[in-house]
């Protein structure tokens, strides 16, 4: 007698869409967007590849010229990424990074779905953000989406912390783009290096909301935390995010828990930027509740 088996669902005619980032083994993505998949009954498979700047345009290039339905792109390349596509949509030129790569018929579009992802974890936990201060950590490809959205979500400041290295330049131009670029909305952008520990208390102290955008906390370094040197910054009325998803509760949001402080992780982001990316590859409304429960139960 043949043994049943189950097939997975892969044929001539499937889309593929992929990852790319380094490291990536941590990554829910590939599950998330292939569970949507099977719910939902599209012919998608979804692959993560190890890849940083140094194979990007080469592996870009390549999925173009494979015809691939569009691809993800996380730490490091979500910045480097804009000079190997062919048009960049208002979220992306904005956010200067692109999470998300669409092939419209054989033409790269760069999106960003991270800011928004961001925000509506925040307003799924019931945090106001009208007439809000904010303290932001970090300058790059996940931070700069969420300043920008900050910004046109009806903050009144924003202040952004970075190291003073040779990327220190990503926050000052964030926040000259901020003051400038999107005087309209009315908020007041400041910028500061993150050693300087008296502006950081300072800062914090007047913020109803701390947020760590980087990847400090994230697996390998989850032993490190944005507030190792400054854990007194805490409070039982401020509210800490963190971008990281993996480990669930980071460095940073354990010491905010141990402190009566609000946590917020990442998994909310990561599975909004995620629908909103699922509907752009696809055309299709991710099932967003039964992904969630499936994925992270009561999470």
């Amino acid at each position: 007698m043949t043994k049943k088996v189950q097939e997975k669902n892969i044929d001539g005619k499937t889309k593929l869409v992929g990852l790319l980032a380094t490291p990536i083994g941590h990554s829910l993505s590939p599950r998330m967007h292939n569970l949507g998949y099977t719910l939902t009954g599209i012919n998608y498979a979804y692959l993560a590849f190890e890849v940083g700047n140094d194979q990007l345009e080469a592996t870009v290039n390549g999925f173009k010229s494979a015809g691939v339905a569009g691809f993800n792109v996380s730490m490091p390349n979500k910045m480097k990424v804009l000079d190997y596509l062919d048009e960049l949509d208002d979220s992306a030129k904005y956010a200067r990074a692109s999470n998300t790569v669409v092939n419209r018929d054989g033409k790269l579009v760069g999106y960003n779905t991270d800011g928004l992802g961001y925000v509506k974890n925040l307003i799924e936990h019931g945090v106001k953000l009208e007439d809000q201060k904010v303290t932001l950590v970090g300058s790059g490809g996940a931070a700069t989406p969420i300043a920008i959205q900050l910004v046109q979500s009806g903050i009144r400041e924003i202040s952004i912390f970075a190291r003073n290295d040779d990327f220190f330049v990503h926050a000052e131009e964030n926040v000259n783009y901020i003051n400038n670029e999107m005087k309209e909305f009315g908020v007041k952008a400041n910028v500061f290096p993150l050693e300087d520990k008296e502006a950081f208390r300072r800062e914090v102290a007047e913020s109803a909301i701390l947020a760590n955008g980087t990847s400090l906390g994230m697996k390998p370094l989850d032993h490190l935390s944005i507030i190792d040197d400054t854990l007194d910054v805490l409070r039982k009325d401020l509210i800490v995010t963190d971008v990281v998803y993996n480990p669930q509760k980071s460095k940073l949001l354990s010491q905010a828990e141990e402190a009566g402080a609000k946590p917020i992780n990442g998994l909310g982001m990561m599975l909004w930027q995620g629908a909103l990316a699922f509907k752009l590859f696809t055309d299709v409304d991710m099932p967003i509740q039964q992904v969630k429960e499936i994925l992270f139960g009561d999470e």
